[in-house]
């Protein structure tokens, strides 16, 4: 088994098709039916996965991986998340394209450039992609993470060569007083 030092998810195990092995995979990938082309996929606790043959089906891929060859093989596998190192990826990405991973553990600052906390994680809930911010101690901003949407309008500027993020939170609404 084999533990990644810097795990990008790539895809997530869905119902098994038919009875002979094949599974259903939502990929995240920009091709889909690329999800073959970065090498062996891995789960969290390091097991390996590698495709055999895929075909896409509606909005999914069906996947066979190698030496699962029956529908009780999978049954187990649904909604296991598949990973690749950070580095089978390319880096050749377009101007304003950028890996969401990538942005994880960079610093925050404030538009007149104080640190303001580390990104935590980039979840999308269903409205759109959130930073979770983990606050830095001399923020000001306590000890408990928060999120701030991930829009062009509170994240002006991501600077990779130094590791940061500006934002420019919008302006907090306090709750009316309970009469």
């Amino acid at each position: 088994m084999k533990k990644l030092a810097h795990p990008v998810l790539l895809a997530q195990i869905g119902a098994p098709h038919g009875v002979k092995g094949e599974v259903r995979v939502k990929s995240f990938t920009g091709d889909p039916m690329a999800l073959a082309d970065y090498g062996p996929l891995f789960s969290a606790d390091g097991r390996r996965f590698e495709i055999t043959s895929l075909r896409p089906a509606k909005t999914v891929l069906v996947v066979r991986f190698k030496g699962i060859n029956s529908r009780n093989e999978v049954e187990n596998l649904n909604r296991l998340e598949l990973f690749v190192e950070r580095a089978m990826l390319p880096d050749n990405t377009e101007e304003d394209e950028f890996y969401i991973a990538d942005l994880v553990g960079m610093a925050v600052q404030d538009q007149s450039g104080d640190v303001i906390g580390t990104v935590l994680d980039v979840p999308n809930f269903g409205a759109g992609d959130m930073l979770e911010i983990a606050p830095d101690a001399d923020s000001g901003k306590g000890t408990q993470s928060y999120y701030l949407a991930f829009t062009r309008q509170t994240v002006p500027e991501i600077d990779f060569d130094n590791n940061r993020l500006t934002v420019f939170p919008p302006v907090e609404v306090s709750g009316r007083e309970e009469k």
